[in-house]
C-alpha cells in the first residue's frame, strides 16, 4: 500500500470528525488527532490484508469495494472512543477492522436487495459479477469479520452476533414493510436504527470495551451511536433530493425514482391525509415517479398496459423531485434529523469534558451540516 495515500486518507478522515488541527486549539486535542490518524493508518493497512483470499475469484471480489474508497467513519469512531481508555491498542485496531469489514459485507448485500447500479463511484458488485457472487462475497466478508472478533474473546463474539442480528432484521423489516396496524414512520425509524444505528453504536462501543475505558461510559456511548446513525440516514434522505449531483454523486431523487421508501415520502403521505396540495403532489409522484407495483405492471407487451402506463418525461420527473425537496415533508425530515443529532449529543452528558467529547459533538454537527 502507498504510505502517502494512507496518510492523506487518515488526515481527511480526521477533518471529517472535526479532528483537524485547525479546529482544535489545545495540545491535548492535537495529540489525540495524531493518535487517531496513526490508528487509522494501522486499520487501513490491516483491512488490505484481511480482505485477501487465497481463492482468486474471492480475492478480486472481496477487495472490490474496499479499494473503491469509503469514509471509514466506523473505525474512526472506535479509535476515537478508545481515547477515553488506553487508546489505539492492538485489540481496538482489530475491533475497528472487524466493524469496517462487517459494514463492507453489508454493502454487497444491500446493493443486491436494492438493485443498485453503483456504489462508491464504481459499478456495484452484482452489476459486475451477478447477484450470487455479490451475496457470497458479502458472506465471506462477514465470516472474516467474525474471525477477527473471535480473537478478542466471548464478549466480542456476542457483540458481533447481536449487531449482525439487528442488521439482518433491519433489512428484513425494510423488505416486508410495516404491518397494517403499525405506524409506517415508526417502522421506518426502527429500520434505520437496526440497519445503520446498530453498527455505528457497535463501533463506538468497541472503543470503550476494547480500550478498557470506564464501563460506565458504555451505555451513553452506545446511545450516541444509535441516535447519530438514525440522524445520518435521515440526512441522506434529504440529500437524495439535492439539486447538486456533482456533490452527492447521484441523480437527484435516485431513491425516489427507484421506489425506495424514505422519510420525505412517508411524511408526504401523512400530510396528504389532511392537506389537498400534499395529496395532489403524492398522486403525481405515484403516477409519474414511483415504479408501478408488481401486481399492477401487467403484461409489458399488452397494448392496453402500454397505453395506460405512459412514461413521463425527464423534465416532469425532475420537476416533481424539486417540488418534494421544497415541500414541508422534506423540511420535517430535516428537523427530525436535527432532533436525533441533538439527542445524540445529550446522551454524551456522562462523558468527561475533553477532546473526545468535543470531537463526538463536532461529529454530530457535521452529520446534519451535510444537507446545507
Amino acid at each position: 500500500m502507498n504510505p502517502s495515500h494512507t496518510v492523506r486518507r487518515a488526515s481527511s478522515l480526521a477533518a471529517n470528525l472535526g479532528l483537524s488541527e485547525r479546529v482544535f486549539a489545545s495540545a491535548a486535542d492535537r495529540a489525540m488527532a495524531r493518535a487517531i490518524d496513526d490508528g487509522l493508518e494501522r486499520v487501513e493497512a490491516g483491512l488490505a490484508e484481511q480482505v485477501r483470499f487465497a481463492d482468486a475469484v474471492a480475492d478480486v471480489t472481496s477487495r472490490y469495494l474496499l479499494e473503491a474508497g469509503g469514509k471509514r467513519v466506523r473505525p474512526m469512531l472506535t479509535l476515537l472512543t478508545a481515547q477515553l481508555g488506553d487508546g489505539s491498542v492492538d485489540d481496538v485496531v482489530t475491533a475497528a477492522m472487524a466493524i469496517e469489514i462487517t459494514h463492507l459485507g453489508s454493502l454487497y448485500h444491500d446493493d443486491v436487495m436494492d438493485e443498485s447500479e453503483r456504489r462508491r463511484g464504481v459499478p456495484s458488485a452484482q452489476t459486475v459479477w451477478g447477484n450470487s457472487v455479490a451475496i457470497l462475497t458479502g458472506d465471506l466478508l462477514f465470516a472474516r469479520a467474525s474471525q477477527l472478533m473471535a480473537q478478542l474473546g466471548e464478549r466480542a463474539i456476542r457483540m458481533q452476533a447481536d449487531t449482525f442480528e439487528r442488521l439482518v432484521l433491519g433489512q428484513l423489516n425494510e423488505t416486508v414493510g410495516p404491518d397494517p396496524d403499525e405506524d409506517p414512520i415508526e417502522h421506518y425509524i426502527q429500520v434505520l436504527a437496526d440497519k445503520t444505528g446498530s453498527l455505528i453504536a457497535a463501533a463506538a462501543q468497541s472503543g470503550i470495551v476494547f480500550g478498557s475505558a470506564d464501563p460506565a461510559l458504555e451505555a451513553p456511548i452506545i446511545a450516541f451511536g444509535e441516535k447519530i446513525g438514525v440522524a445520518f440516514q435521515l440526512i441522506d434522505d434529504v440529500i437524495d433530493l439535492s439539486p447538486q449531483p456533482e456533490e452527492t454523486g447521484k441523480v437527484p431523487g435516485t431513491d425516489l425514482r427507484a421506489g425506495v421508501v424514505t422519510l420525505p415520502l412517508l411524511r408526504l403521505e401523512e400530510l396528504a391525509k389532511t392537506d389537498a396540495s400534499s395529496a395532489d403532489l403524492l398522486d403525481r409522484i405515484r403516477r409519474d415517479v414511483l415504479p408501478a407495483p408488481a401486481d399492477e405492471q401487467g403484461d409489458p407487451f399488452d397494448t392496453n398496459t402500454l397505453a395506460a402506463r405512459i412514461v413521463p418525461s425527464r423534465a416532469t420527473v425532475d420537476a416533481l423531485v424539486d417540488e418534494l425537496r421544497e415541500h414541508e415533508a422534506t423540511r420535517a425530515t430535516l428537523a427530525e434529523a436535527h432532533r436525533w443529532a441533538r439527542e445524540a449529543v445529550e446522551a454524551l452528558a456522562p462523558v468527561p469534558e475533553g477532546s473526545v467529547k468535543k470531537a463526538l459533538t463536532r461529529f454530530a454537527d457535521t452529520i446534519v451540516e451535510r444537507s446545507s
